[in-house]
């Protein structure tokens, strides 16, 4: 049986050693199960506390993916189960999405507060729990075939772990605009909105890690963040920074973006008549994705400006909860991976019909003593 995630140890200079870690789930696109989440958390907390780590490495394994997103079939598969059962109107009585969401949202927010550099290195698909692994990285390269985005309007989710956040801090509506869209951005776009820091080509990927082996790494954690910093910088393409779509756009996204209510966004952006194909299929993406993600995004990405991290979490925990207690979920996995129909039947089926209401009820705390994520 293939194990999920591998880890390894490399002795580097002034007796240290650097951490890898390489998601090994290939023919999946290295999609993040639970088992890989409970993997990650326990070599991260041993890692944190050997004073001989210098810093961890987040890998994957294959020329395709970094992470591809979440594992959505064993979701699917509880979200089934617990809509036919008698405890349907209770958000947290599917044990299976609320464990895997509370552990995947504690191991992002594990990298995220990290004590030691991480270096994440996402090349080529990097999207959804993706994301979330790799936006908390002190480090994060992309490389000429990464292909980073939040695709999760079209299964009937929205941008998690840790999305609200990251979204909310983008420059301009460019945040606001991924998340509806669901719009995948190269390395130079991904630089420019705060997804990754440095570009590498993949072909220098060995000579990094040889550089980085020998660095006189030490015990303070500024010094190897100041000592990473500068060997990235050294094998930085320039090339690979040119300005990508989003970029270039970033006016009219900004225009396109800038009421306040979600249908006339929507609509604007459905409306736009610029000759760009990128434009373009993030418009389509929009208008075939569900309203009550498209309306759901648009609420926690206003609410999580100004927000502390853990409390974004709590958040999305909770709304995460109600999304997979109700239709849209389940329907946008069933379409994509199940029956792979492409016809996702959305309730409701416009953004007109999603009440406040409705809306609202997504951050409706359950009825327990203590919130899962209160000690972030």
């Amino acid at each position: 049986m293939t194990v999920p995630v591998l880890f390894e140890e490399h002795p580097a200079a002034n007796g240290t050693r650097i951490g890898i870690a390489t998601l090994n789930a290939e023919k999946s696109l290295n999609a993040l199960s639970l088992d890989m989440v409970h993997l990650l958390t326990g070599k991260l907390h041993a890692w944190a506390g050997d004073a001989s780590i210098a810093l961890v490495i987040l890998q994957a394994a294959g020329e395709k993916a970094f992470c591809a997103g979440g594992d959505l079939h064993n979701l699917y598969r509880s979200m089934r189960e617990h809509h036919a059962s008698d405890a349907r109107g209770d958000v947290v009585a599917n044990r299976y999405a609320a464990d895997f969401f509370g552990d995947e949202y504690r191991l992002d927010y594990l990298i995220h507060t990290y004590s030691k550099p991480v270096l994440c290195w996402g090349h080529g698909i990097v999207m959804g729990g993706g994301v979330g692994l790799m936006s908390g990285a002190s480090h994060r390269v992309v490389t000429e075939q990464s292909r980073v985005a939040m695709p999760e309007i079209s299964i009937g989710l929205y941008p998690d772990v840790g999305g609200s956040w990251l979204l909310s801090r983008m420059p301009g509506k460019t945040g606001l605009f991924l998340a509806l869209t669901g719009a995948q951005v190269r390395a130079a776009d991904a630089l420019f909105v705060g997804l990754a820091d440095y570009a590498l080509p993949q072909s220098s990927k060995a000579s990094v890690l040889e550089a980085l082996l020998q660095q006189a790494w030490t015990a303070q954690r500024r010094d190897n963040d100041a000592l990473l910093s500068q060997v990235l910088r050294r094998f930085a393409d320039p090339a690979l920074a040119v300005p990508g779509p989003l970029q270039k756009h970033f006016a009219a996204i900004n225009a396109l973006c800038g009421d306040t209510d979600i249908r006339r966004i929507a609509a604007a952006i459905a409306a736009n008549d610029i000759d760009d194909a990128w434009l373009h299929k993030a418009s389509a993406t929009l208008a075939a994705g569900s309203p009550s993600s498209a309306a759901l995004a648009h609420a926690l990405l206003q609410r999580a400006q100004g927000m502390l991290l853990a409390d974004v979490f709590r958040m999305e925990y909770i709304a995460s909860l109600h999304c997979a207690a109700r239709h849209d979920f389940a329907e946008g996995i069933r379409a994509l991976l199940i029956d792979k129909d492409g016809k996702p039947q959305w309730e409701p089926a416009s953004l007109e019909d999603v009440a406040p209401e409705t809306l609202g009820s997504y951050f409706a705390e359950p009825a327990w003593n203590r919130h899962p994520l209160a000690d972030l």
